[in-house]
């Protein structure tokens, strides 16, 4: 066999692979939220008023936020007209597209923004109990895997035993926690970090940081704190901060979204917890009301759960299965 006939064949099992963390992932959303769709599509035999009513509500119902599922059914209401569409089952793919276009109409994009000239320095925000430490632990992984250094800095020193956590994820894969004891000022940590990274020469520095939302006004100007730090040794820095949101708990996702907003300097986000929730319609009404690129989304427990958002992966894995559940023309 030739090398690139190999490297044809690894490229495509690996994203067959990434396909099929995105539907097992996002089981629970498709058999609640397919399941409904389907239902409507095959029951009604036109499109009507009360059709739209339902989609509406099955759409809502999914999480994906009240004002963009407005939104999309005016917009599907438009294309019907337009296209002269007569069959419920006509409309499925032009829903799959208008969702993919929620997902991706900024133009942003889920890659990372890595430092070309340096180390790269990755920030992560979010309530305690979304899944951070998780997702710094899963994100230094995928570093290693793909053949990079890393360290780790624990700067959530407010919440008991979150230092000893991120240590934890650290012996699991292998790589440094750089911290100091608890109660420490959390900028002293990041400054000790970025010393560390330096002195070793590290690819990407991974930053912990406390997640109490009891009082804003010192979260924030604690993050103020830290960037202001960071910068000083690199001025590029931090290249990506990222809120890290519990896509399971729904409308409590989005609020938190907008309490942290883009004041707190947030680029992009990470919804963990997508595979525990039937409401993964969440994704889209977060990133269409937070103007936010959704870097990556966790699909399961594994160490290689966590993926890197893919909006047509998404939508195709949310409705997997619908289309050979569409009846024919014939069937009708």
């Amino acid at each position: 066999m030739s090398f690139f006939k190999r490297l044809k064949e690894s490229i495509a099992s690996k994203t067959e692979a990434v396909t099929n963390k995105f539907k097992d992932g996002l089981a629970k959303t498709r058999d609640a939220f397919v399941g409904q769709v389907t239902d409507l599509f095959t029951r009604r035999k036109k499109i009507d008023e009360a059709f739209f009513e339902e989609l509406e509500e099955i759409l809502i119902g999914a999480d994906v936020g009240v004002n963009t599922v407005m939104e999309l059914i005016e917009d599907l209401r438009d294309e019907v007209k337009k296209r002269r569409i007569e069959q419920p089952s006509e409309l499925q793919p032009i829903l799959s597209e208008k969702l993919v276009g929620l997902l991706t109409d900024s133009g942003e994009s889920a890659q990372l923004k890595m430092n070309p000239n340096g180390i790269t320095v990755i920030l992560f925000v979010g309530v305690n109990g979304v899944g951070k430490t998780t997702t710094i632990g899963k994100l230094a992984h995928r570093f290693k895997q793909e053949g990079k250094t890393v360290l780790l800095a624990a700067g959530d020193t407010f919440r008991a035993g979150a230092i000893e956590q991120l240590q934890v994820w650290g012996e699991r894969v292998g790589v440094e926690v750089i911290s100091q004891q608890a109660g420490s000022d959390p900028a002293a940590v990041m400054y000790d970090a970025v010393q560390a990274a330096k002195q070793r020469g590290v690819d990407v520095l991974l930053c912990d940081t406390a997640g109490r939302l009891q009082n804003k006004a010192n979260l924030m100007e604690e993050l103020s704190k830290i960037y202001r730090v960071i910068q000083r040794e690199i001025p590029s820095a931090p290249h990506e901060t990222l809120l890290v949101l519990d896509a399971a708990t729904g409308q409590n996702a989005l609020q938190q979204a907008k309490l942290f907003g883009e004041k707190s300097g947030v680029s992009g986000l990470v919804l963990t917890k997508l595979d525990g929730t039937a409401k993964g319609g969440i994704v889209i009404a977060i990133r269409r009301e937070m103007s936010l690129p959704v870097k990556f989304v966790g699909l399961g427990e594994k160490m290689d759960d966590l993926q890197q958002f893919d909006a047509e992966q998404f939508v195709h894995a949310l409705f997997a299965g619908l289309a050979e559940e569409q009846p024919t023309g014939e069937e009708q």
